[in-house]
């Protein structure tokens, strides 16, 4: 436990059953957290008991497992709009995953664009939040336009402000709350005002967010968010989108099928008020029962503690990794405005070759472009490694990682092993 905040990842990682893994003689530091959490007990314990006691398609059927899986589903609802600070629960739409999120803004605001008008994203972005706009430009005729990034690894605002990347032509701007490579968190509410200021419409992906720290929506200054299940310690196959109830009201469905609808005729329909507009045949309805547990959960550790946790480990990765010869970190090397999303390189070493040497030692970090290929070309780079931290994390994982890092280097360079390495550290 810290003695400073309280904070006893011990008692969290014991939730975790899946942390106890062995990968040889070395236990398990899952630093892979950004590509997906792991799940503690007691959502696996919910899912598990809602398919053995409740599970019915939700309304659909009146009779008692029906009443019981709907209840459960809009409960569900209810739980994650309390969350993440949603005005009412009709504004959030259960959808697969954040992807499926942002290719419905794509579209149907997309059905707004035409010739001349401008999208706005950044060069930072998960691929999920670039090719569907992408696509939605080749359809209308819009030009798609990007804030760059500094070479620090922050938004380039001051010369964005310069160009006018924002102007009457705007439409849309989307960007990413924080940022799947970097750890950048990137100032929405600045960027949200410049782009109302001309009449757009603010999308946010907040999957690397809402998992890590406190994020109110009402208070962000976007119209439309969207996240994922499965970073937050939820199951996978669900993601949300929160969107202003006025606005999801103006937007054409996305998706057409059962339970979207109104009124069917063979040559028109009628469509559904949201959030069931968005939300065509059957939801993730035990992934909503499991999402709930997930926000109960977090809830009760404490979002502002998690985000300080992960700034401490932040804060101490950074200090040991830079200090390691022939290694290049991207992004801000200090803990502020960042979470613990760490991506570096090692001179002379594949990511690849080093993630699968690393993890022969029980450190699982991802190799590659991690679905942001553009932004590592910005970087004059292929690919990085990149370690990721969450709420289980400890400084022994930590000191784990930097001791498979100088491994890896030394292996793969000729190096010979610097004295103490692998024998833990105290940094």
């Amino acid at each position: 436990m810290s003695a400073a905040t309280g904070y006893d990842v011990e008692a969290i990682r014991a939730d975790f059953p899946i942390l106890s893994t062995r990968v040889g003689q070395y236990p398990l530091a899952y630093l892979d957290s950004a590509n997906t959490s792991q799940k503690p007990q007691v959502v696996i314990d919910a899912v598990a008991d809602h398919y053995a006691h409740h599970n019915a398609n939700v309304a659909r059927a009146m009779h008692k497992l029906g009443l019981e899986a709907t209840q459960a589903y809009e409960g569900g609802r209810a739980r994650i709009a309390r969350f993440i600070g949603a005005a009412r629960p009709e504004e959030v739409i259960a959808l697969s995953n954040a992807s499926e999120g942002l290719n419905l803004c794509a579209h149907t605001l997309g059905s707004r664009l035409g010739p001349g008008d401008e999208v706005v994203i950044s060069v930072m972005e998960h691929h999920s939040n670039l090719v569907p706009w992408q696509l939605a430009c080749q359809r209308t005729g819009a030009t798609l336009r990007w804030f760059d990034v500094t070479d620090e690894g922050r938004l380039d605002l001051a010369g964005a402000e310069r160009e006018g990347l924002i102007n009457e032509h705007t439409k849309v701007v989307s960007v990413t709350l924080a940022s799947n490579v970097l750890g950048t968190v990137n100032p929405v509410a600045r960027i949200a005002a410049m782009a109302h200021a001309v009449g757009a419409v603010m999308v946010v992906d907040a999957s690397q967010a809402v998992p890590q720290m406190p994020v109110d929506v009402s208070a962000l200054g976007a119209d439309l968010v969207a996240f994922t299940g499965h970073k937050m310690v939820g199951p996978t196959g669900i993601g949300i989108l929160w969107g202003r109830y006025d606005l999801l009201a103006e937007l054409p469905p996305f998706l057409g099928g059962g339970e979207m609808i109104e009124i069917v005729k063979m040559d028109h329909s009628t469509y559904a008020e949201p959030p069931h507009r968005f939300e065509a045949g059957t939801p993730p309805i035990a992934q909503m029962v499991g999402l709930a547990a997930a926000a109960d959960y977090l809830d009760g550790i404490g979002m502002a503690a998690i985000a300080a946790h992960e700034r401490d480990i932040a804060d101490y990765a950074l200090e040991g990794l830079s200090g390691l010869k022939g290694l290049r970190i991207l992004g801000p090397t200090e803990a502020v405005d960042r979470t613990g999303t760490i991506s570096f390189t090692i001179d002379g070493v594949h990511p690849h070759d080093a993630m699968s040497l690393m993890d022969s030692r029980g450190v699982a970090v991802r190799g590659g472009h991690h679905c942001a290929r553009p932004l590592h070309e910005r970087f004059g780079i292929q690919s990085s490694l990149r370690a990721s931290a969450y709420l289980y994390t400890t400084r022994e994982e930590i000191d784990a990682l930097i001791d498979a890092v100088e491994y890896a280097r030394d292996f793969f360079t000729g190096r010979t092993m610097t004295a103490g390495a692998g024998a833990g550290r105290h940094h």
